[in-house]
């Protein structure tokens, strides 16, 4: 039984090493209170429809709980509607997935609910998003033109390289640690090639408000869910101690 424990105990940690040693870099940690502003929500709405809409869709969000984002409908209509001609239509693209397979090597994912399922080891599906989508850079071997250093060789272009600029990304060779005699590639840092239109700490700004609302989509409810979750906990702790008391009350007489 013990050689058995041992083993696992040995397994679970090779598993862990496993993780933390797979390469990449850390994730960043997404600025949660964006969550809570609905000017970053806003904004974040805006990005999506208008870069992450043309491949990807939303086929479980409805237009129409933008509404919550404090958008009217004519609001939505004018500056968010580009996919469809109703407020009440769900956020689907006309994008054939035989042609988004023949082109990106793979059919775009729903994101709908990405912003939950990405979450790891290294951090909540938000922090994973924050940190993917600034990590794109320059590398003419991959059939789009770009590279991720979060998710190599990925089948996704930059789209919001116009807002970020262009840049490569600069690897030295050295000994790997782990191996004697083998050589890995380790990255040292970006060279930016051309300016964006927005300055490095824009598009994190920018990127941070989009990763909201992403997050925001996967659950519109939430804060509602945790407000009643928090109304609830205080109901339960007022009628534990009235419980309390009644029990302690009825039986006072009884020896």
């Amino acid at each position: 039984m013990k050689k058995i424990l041992a083993l696992l105990l040995t397994a679970l940690v090779s598993l862990t090493a496993a993780h933390a040693n797979q390469g990449g870099p850390a994730w960043d940690k997404f600025p949660t209170e964006k969550v809570n502003d609905m000017a970053a929500l806003q904004n974040g709405a805006k990005l999506f429809v208008n870069y992450c809409l043309n491949c990807h869709q939303a086929s479980f969000m409805r237009y129409t709980r933008l509404r919550d984002l404090g958008l009217t409908d004519v609001q939505i209509k004018q500056n968010l509607l580009f996919a469809t001609d109703k407020v009440g239509e769900t956020m689907k693209v006309s994008l054939d997935p035989k042609q988004a397979k023949a082109w990106f090597g793979t059919v775009p994912p729903d994101l709908t609910l990405v912003a939950r399922s990405r979450a790891g080891h290294g951090g909540t599906g938000s922090d994973y998003l924050y940190t993917y989508l600034r990590q794109f850079y320059r590398d003419d071997s991959r059939p789009t033109g770009w590279n991720n250093l979060v998710f190599p060789n990925v089948g996704m272009p930059h789209v919001l390289w116009e807002l970020q600029g262009e840049r490569t990304a600069k690897f030295v060779e050295k000994e790997d640690p782990h191996e004697h005699g083998k050589k890995v590639q380790e990255f040292e840092g970006f060279e930016q090639l051309t300016p964006g239109t927005l300055t490095e700490a824009q598009f994190n700004d920018s990127i941070a408000d989009l990763v909201a609302y992403m997050q925001w989509m996967s659950e519109p409810v939430q804060q509602d869910r945790v407000r009643i979750g928090v109304g609830v906990m205080l109901f339960l702790l007022v009628f534990t101690f009235i419980a309390w008391r009644l029990n302690a009350a009825y039986w006072k007489d009884i020896k």
